[in-house]
């Protein structure tokens, strides 16, 4: 593909140097349908980024940008704070029934704001407010959003120094094989826990996500996730799931632990709980935790209604059957028969491939050469981001919906670019 440089420069003057993924895709995009994404000048990318998770169901997908349209032509309530609403009232209902019930969840939901990182705040706040402790554990390579309280439970060094001030009251433990399998799984946490003498201030929750996007595509194995599940009753700690970007069927479920058979006393939902990129989150708890006093966490846009609109034909399109986990898996399968392929064919290159459902990655052991491979295929028509703590793993997160010839399509041009990178 031939790419004339486009004039940035009301971007580059005007817009903070803090922008992004604007750098990797130095374009300027004008459309967007199902998986694919148009420039301004005509050029069309297969999108293997989906919004960060946020779009599972694809770019402006035609059924709930239909209920979408239908609700804002009647004036539809769009701005309702927490305010009850006809859109509020259906998102309810059919997410109960079609989500919670089905899976014998017993959560109550809260709105607490239109982000990832809003309902982390939320979720942390809450386990504080329940347990009368400070302390939250989390894992080595998390990631939990941005603001300050999301930051003390995030292990990425770069993005913990932007807050300025002392993170506290965050304490790492190892993940998954992070130690490669060379020390049982929580003998140290639980011998802290145990030792009146390790320092450890009993925490009042661990935080976790089942597969850590941003940390790099690790993934949890279900033994550990179960036994991370023991540890939290056995110590009176609460399990947090971050769910943020692995729910919503990313990984096959609808929710990622379900494959593990744990109940976490707290999950947070983001990304594509809209369905369409609207900013949309839930903190869902045990009922016995919601002890909140009305009004005692609140924020403006903690009601979107649009969004309720969009989610709630997001469910009632995808989740009133096990057809969409069906299908996510049966993609998976696909992606990982290339990216095996693609490490036979380059052994020196490729430490490993890893992933479950439509999340994936590709570790590589010359750590800059992911971003390489990523600016290459980006010069190919495929939008792909890095992920870990050191950007080395080329990572794979294509909407849900992408149809097998399109999944092969970006497959093909991954596999072009690494060959032409490596």
């Amino acid at each position: 593909m031939t790419i004339t440089q486009p004039d940035l420069s009301v971007f580059e003057t005007l817009e903070s140097e803090v922008r992004g993924y604007c750098r990797a895709w130095p374009t300027i995009f004008d459309r967007a349908q199902g998986s694919y994404m148009h420039d301004e000048d005509g050029h069309t990318y297969l999108d293997f980024f989906a919004g960060a998770g946020s779009l599972n169901y694809g770019h402006n997908n035609p059924v709930l940008k239909r209920a979408l349209i239908d609700y804002l032509e009647r004036d539809g309530v769009t701005h309702g704070l927490d305010m009850s609403t006809v859109a509020k009232r259906a998102f309810l209902e059919t997410f109960q029934n079609l989500v919670l019930r089905p899976r014998d969840l017993p959560y109550k939901v809260m709105f607490p704001g239109p982000t990832g990182t809003n309902a982390v705040e939320a979720a942390l706040k809450l386990a504080r407010k329940v347990k009368g402790r400070e302390s939250i554990v989390s894992f080595t390579n998390a990631f939990h959003g941005m603001s300050l309280g999301s930051l003390a439970v995030t292990g990425n060094a770069f993005k913990r120094a932007g807050a300025g001030i002392p993170l506290v009251h965050g304490t790492p433990m190892p993940f998954d094989d992070y130690l490669g399998g060379v020390t049982d799984d929580f003998i140290w946490f639980e011998r802290l826990l145990e030792d009146s003498g390790s320092g450890l201030n009993k925490p009042a929750a661990v935080i976790v996500e089942t597969v850590q996007g941003e940390g790099g595509i690790n993934v949890a194995r279900v033994e550990w996730l179960r036994a991370l599940a023991d540890l939290c009753e056995r110590h009176d700690m609460l399990l947090i799931v971050d769910d943020i970007q692995m729910g919503c069927g990313r990984t096959g479920a609808f929710f990622s632990f379900e494959e593990a058979g744990v109940t976490p006393d707290i999950v947070t939902v983001s990304k594509s709980i809209s369905g369409y990129g609207l900013p949309m989150s839930l903190c869902l708890f045990k009922p016995e935790l919601d002890i909140w006093e009305p009004g005692e966490h609140n924020g403006t846009f903690r009601g979107n209604n649009p969004a309720f609109v969009t989610a709630t034909a997001a469910l009632e399109t995808y989740w009133a059957d096990n057809q969409m986990e069906k299908q996510t898996l049966l993609r998976g399968e696909q992606v990982e028969a290339t990216l095996k392929a693609i490490a036979e064919e380059h052994p020196e290159a490729v430490v490993e491939y890893r992933g479950r459902g439509l999340v994936w990655g590709l570790e590589l052991h010359d750590k800059p050469l992911a971003g390489k491979v990523a600016k290459r295929a980006f010069e190919l028509g495929l939008l792909i981001e890095t992920s870990g703590p050191e950007s080395e793993v080329v990572k794979l997160l294509p909407a849900l919906t992408i149809s097998p010839e399109e999944l092969d399509e970006g497959l093909r041009i991954l596999a072009r670019a690494v060959r032409e990178t490596v």
